[in-house]
């Protein structure tokens, strides 16, 4: 399916800077050097430093360390916040240096900002202009960015061929939140793997029993490949999606109709796929936008260029330079 932005782009907004002073700067300088030396003494004990599948090299090429962004909550401050500002400030860049320590490890060029606090309401989604079915005004929206101001994109994965236990240790100890959409027939072999990821926060979503070309199929045999995945994920993972994402990206009416008849609520597409070595723009631009979803998927070297972690070296690289954070899509849809 071919994605085309539409012309009409919202103005580029700068994130809203803390009001905070010199001294949380003196703090936060002060910290990220305390907790970067005494870690940096230490992750050589621990497993060994760097993150390539060859094995834990250590050390080298963390690039810069960026301190977060920190943003005060969506309510404004008021009398007698004082101390729980100081307190969420400090916290923040506690958490950040942290993750500059594990930027160092992992290799990445640069430290990943941090994303801002999630919306107290969400946003409203919509389906996207041009990718709407007849009679669709009541089936789940089918959308590729989320409606923010927030400068944030959203990473997913999708299939769940590679089960590589050095994404979970990196995407774990870099703290990125990322989705995965899984297909039954490339995971029933190590359901467990999808599990421990469940464990560390990450949301499992919906992408069909054995991956079809859906719009070549009829109604209940879209039905049987969503909804029996939905019954898969259920019974192994206890809860049942609310996302579904349809292989390919392609999908008709019928698709969307059986996905809400099993509990699907959104149909989230991409703005871009990520690989090891090159990103691949599906808008006019070329270019992140505030909400841009970012597809990639469950891949080894056998398949692309580059392991799991050198994917995400490419596309936080990529992320980051442009002055994104990466947020929890859970979050906003």
């Amino acid at each position: 399916m071919q994605l085309v932005r539409q012309n009409e782009e919202k103005a580029a907004e700068r994130p809203r800077r803390h009001p905070a002073g010199r001294a949380r700067a003196v703090v936060a300088v002060l910290l990220i050097a305390a907790l970067g030396s005494a870690c940096a003494a230490e992750s050589g004990d621990r497993d060994g430093g760097g993150g390539s599948r060859s094995g834990d090299g250590g050390g080298g090429g963390g690039g810069p360390v960026e301190s977060a962004p920190v943003k005060p909550g969506r309510a404004g401050p008021g009398p007698g916040t004082g101390a729980a500002e100081k307190a969420e400030t400090t916290a923040v860049v506690k958490a950040q240096a942290l993750r500059a320590v594990a930027a160092k490890k992992w290799k990445l060029a640069k430290t990943p900002l941090a994303a801002p606090a999630p919306p107290a309401v969400k946003p409203r989604i919509t389906t996207r202009k041009g990718f709407e079915v007849t009679d669709g005004e009541t089936l789940p929206p089918v959308f590729t960015n989320v409606p923010t101001k927030d400068k944030v994109v959203f990473l997913t994965i999708d299939d769940g061929a590679e089960k590589d236990p050095e994404l979970l240790r990196m995407m774990t100890e870099l703290k990125i939140p990322y989705s995965a959409f899984l297909s039954d027939y490339v995971i029933n072999d190590d359901y467990a793997y999808f599990k421990k990821m469940q464990a560390r926060g990450v949301s499992l979503h919906n992408h069909t029993l054995t991956h079809p070309y859906l719009p070549g199929l009829s109604y209940e045999e879209q039905k049987r490949e969503i909804c029996g995945q939905q019954e898969k994920i259920e019974k192994r993972y206890g809860k049942r999606p609310e996302l579904f994402r349809p292989p390919y990206g392609n999908y008709n009416a019928g698709t969307l109709r059986a996905a809400k008849s099993c509990g699907v609520k959104a149909v989230p597409l991409w703005s871009s796929e990520a690989f090891p070595d090159h990103m691949e723009w599906r808008e006019w631009d070329r270019d992140l936008h505030a909400g841009d979803i970012v597809l990639t998927h469950f891949r080894g070297k056998e398949d692309w260029k580059g392991s799991m972690p050198d994917m995400i070296r490419h596309v936080m690289k990529t992320i980051t330079d442009k002055g994104y954070a990466v947020a929890k899509l859970e979050d906003y849809v």
